[in-house]
């Protein structure tokens, strides 16, 4: 399976200060290879897009497009009171 990241994850992804989060959620993104079986994921229901990994205090939302079996890295977040 193929990860492909959006401009705006690999945007968002650069712009963390904290250098042993991004190499967390770069390393926790490579293990997406394996999807579905891949701990810290969850379907969402009601939301603009359709998974999310959690790695520490991050999340990064994708979506997976059947046909090819491509994970497209949408968003990557810090969780606050205002994530989902």
């Amino acid at each position: 399976m193929e990860v492909i990241w959006t401009p705006k994850a690999l945007k968002q992804l650069t712009k963390l200060k904290d250098r042993q989060a991004r190499k967390r959620i770069v390393l926790a993104v490579r293990g997406l290879t394996g999807f579905p079986n891949v701990p810290g994921v969850r379907a969402l229901r009601n939301h603009q897009y359709g998974y999310r990994l959690r790695v520490g205090d991050y999340r990064v939302l994708f979506d997976v497009l059947d046909q090819a079996r491509i994970i497209s890295i949408e968003e990557v977040k810090k969780r606050d009171e205002r994530t989902y």
